[in-house]
């Protein structure tokens, strides 16, 4: 981490974490050291070791970043096309020659194996690489508006321009990549942003903020500003922001909804994703793709597999390589290569699954594997015997745990996914073209993966969900969209 993020004195000094960086926040490409009382230790999720000492911004740094940002926006909205695009070229190159640091900070603040951090940050970098092609393709359209009499010779002008201030808050689970899905598209549509990282992981937006900065863009437009949940009001609240983009839990994400205001806003608030295995699935392609999409990163991703429907005629031969390829699984140490499933994020979500599990053995259902924790590490879990009114059936588990239940018929099967307050994405194997479109038009999701897990995502795609999932895309065009406005021109042209 670079020297401009520490503190003049050394990190020694704080007794709690010897030895470890100290990094400011950045106001309007400022670092600033606030006062030693809103300083935070960053732990590990797997160890509790320190990993950096970190200074929160208060109510006179989150104001200055809202001043900062709206003086920015009467410059980059004046930025040409090629200069955001070089811009942007600049800062995912700057990711790519810092994978392996960003790599082992994201193992280390947020618990994830240190191969999936590695891809985490290559995603990021192409975040920015499609982010530069895009932000040279933001076109307009050209109307004409001579469908009445009297109206010849009349055109319309259509152009996408800046929309102003936007604010970004992320959740821990991507702490690099999903910043970067606010921080590229802002930037892309020329408009300055202020980042509110989470607070167990706000180290990778830090070191993002200062390749921002090294890029060359205006150093007022960028500021991120780890802070309390109420010091943050103004974030949200304030009217000299015109957006604010989330990504978090459904609680959260609605009630900022409501205090926003007139600003416009997107919500990205989790999923309780299902996946049907018909019997004409490719099974050991599916088993795969399942272990992988429900146990990945501890099941801790929005569209990580939750339910499972598997057609009752392969079921048990689904389950015997499924089984199989779960308890393969490494659990421990997120920096140690050969480890597949790190912990959870804290202690207290480990106790929160601890009584859901609880409460489903209670009502009927057992682990095939699993079911154990020790701290934060939660053995995959997979749970048969599951209703739908449980906990681990209707809420989002954020947990290495997959339930898998037979089925006879598809059309069950598929009520039976849509049967969930959540519409992020889904998954479906099969060849069936007249399943495929039943499924498309029945379940109520942002997305439908077919012979794929919901927790595909390719990040230029459109992404984002309806019902308690949210509303509004992610995906570099479709938020480039979100944070850029509709601007219209008609032109007479009398002769």
């Amino acid at each position: 981490m670079a020297s401009d993020m520490r503190s003049e004195q050394a990190a020694a000094a704080h007794a709690d974490a010897p030895n470890v960086p100290e990094m400011g926040v950045l106001v309007g490409g400022q670092w600033i050291l606030t006062d030693a009382a809103r300083t935070m230790t960053i732990r590990s999720p797997y160890n509790d070791a320190p990993v950096a000492v970190i200074h929160r911004a208060g109510p006179a740094e989150i104001e200055a970043a809202i001043a900062a940002a709206v003086r920015a926006f009467q410059v980059t909205r004046k930025l040409a096309s090629w200069e955001r695009a070089a811009i942007l070229e600049r800062i995912s190159a700057g990711i790519t020659a810092r994978r392996e640091e960003f790599a082992r900070v994201i193992a280390s603040e947020a618990g994830k194996p240190i191969r999936t951090a590695r891809i985490e940050a290559d995603r990021a970098a192409f975040v920015f690489k499609i982010a530069a092609e895009e932000s040279k393709r933001n076109y307009g359209e050209i109307v004409p508006l001579d469908w009445l009499p009297g109206n010849e010779h009349r055109t319309a002008q259509i152009t996408r321009v800046p929309l102003g201030v936007v604010v970004g808050i992320t959740p821990f689970n991507f702490p690099l990549n999903l910043v970067a899905h606010k921080v590229a598209p802002a930037l892309a549509a020329g408009d300055p942003i202020i980042i509110r990282p989470a607070s167990q992981t706000p180290i990778s937006a830090l070191m993002l903020g200062e390749l921002v900065l090294a890029a060359g863009w205006p150093a007022e437009g960028i500021s991120v500003v780890p802070s309390s949940t109420a010091d943050a009001a103004p974030l949200v609240e304030d009217e000299r922001i015109r957006a604010l983009t989330f990504t978090g839990s459904p609680v959260v994400g609605w009630a900022l909804k409501s205090r926003a205001g007139r600003k416009r806003v997107t919500l990205e608030l989790g999923g309780n994703a299902g996946v049907i295995v018909h019997h004409d699935a490719d099974l050991e392609y599916a088993a795969e793709r399942i272990t992988w999409g429900g146990f990945s990163y501890a099941g801790q991703s929005c569209i990580s597999v939750q339910r499972v429907f598997v057609h009752a005629s392969v079921y048990d031969a689904f389950m015997a390589s499924f089984v199989a390829r779960v308890g393969a699984l490494k659990v421990g140490d997120p920096l140690d290569e050969t480890t597949d499933v790190g912990p959870v994020i804290n202690h207290g979500e480990a106790d929160r699954v601890a009584s859901w599990v609880a409460e489903a053995r209670a009502a009927g259902a057992e682990p095939l594997i699993g079911g154990v924790h020790t701290g934060t590490l939660w053995q995959p879990t997979v749970l048969v015997g599951v209703r739908a009114d449980m906990a681990v059936a209707n809420h989002e588990v954020f947990a290495p745990l997959v339930s898998v239940t037979p089925y006879e018929d598809i059309h069950a099967a598929i009520h039976a996914v849509d049967a969930s307050d959540f519409g992020l994405q889904a998954g479906l194997f099969t060849h069936d073209l007249r399943i495929v479109q039943a499924a498309y038009d029945e379940i109520e999701v942002g997305g439908l993966m077919v012979n794929d897990v919901s927790t595909f995502r390719i990040d230029h795609m459109p992404y984002g969900g309806v019902k308690q999932s949210g509303f509004g895309r992610e995906g570099l065009r479709y938020a480039i969209e979100e944070l850029s406005e509709m601007k219209l021109l008609t032109l007479n042209q009398r002769v």
